[in-house]
């Protein structure tokens, strides 16, 4: 009952696309906002459907523990996550892959709707953070339509290269680049990146 009560009272409210910085949706002459903003529309669709399931999903939990309502298979499963420290079945289906339990999996969520509201509100970020999103593929495919549309190439034609920064923090990185995108947020598993070789090493 007090996790149900601290998830519900922590959980972010909806993101509000009213409140996004206009000029990140300004059409072009063919009627087409930056590729980057419809990403991002997307990834806030994505968020607020989760986080509607979140909250109305809470709210029934804590009527049927009154005995208000009754305690449905799916409500049960989910108090039974909760004991557990699990991320509930109900969440996960329409939920961003984590093998985070649950205590970290909704601090790692709070994070992930606080850098999409800020996107929203503030502007395209100078630096990406590359695990947050939803659906990262979009986000790739978003910066390949950006390059395209700004060269006149067909997009079949271009691929990525990428460059380490020497930078280590997204906070260190003032401006965005004149081309391309800077990303943080990628893991290594069985690895690590050597800074002063700038190689992968053991």
């Amino acid at each position: 009952m007090e996790r149900t009560k601290f998830l519900k009272k922590n959980l972010p409210p909806l993101i509000n696309k009213s409140e996004g910085k206009k000029d990140m949706f300004k059409q072009d002459k063919q009627g087409l906002i930056p590729s980057l903003s419809t990403v991002l529309l997307q990834e806030v669709s994505r968020f607020n459907k989760l986080l509607t399931v979140m909250r109305n999903t809470l709210v029934l939990l804590k009527k049927a523990i009154k005995g208000f309502i009754v305690m449905s298979e799916e409500l049960d499963a989910m108090y039974s996550s909760f004991t557990n420290g699990r991320v509930p079945k109900n969440w996960e289906k329409v939920a961003y892959p984590s093998l985070k339990p649950l205590s970290s999996w909704y601090a790692d969520l709070i994070l992930r709707v606080e850098f999409m509201n800020n996107w929203l509100v503030n502007g395209q970020p100078t630096a990406f953070w590359m695990s947050g999103f939803f659906f990262p593929q979009g986000f790739l495919t978003g910066c390949l339509q950006t390059h395209a549309r700004n060269y006149k190439i067909a997009i079949d034609k271009l691929a990525f290269s990428f460059q380490i920064m020497p930078e280590e923090e997204p906070s260190e990185i003032e401006e965005s680049p004149e081309d391309g995108v800077y990303i943080y947020g990628l893991y290594m598993d069985g690895a690590r990146w050597d800074r002063d070789n700038m190689v992968v090493a053991d």
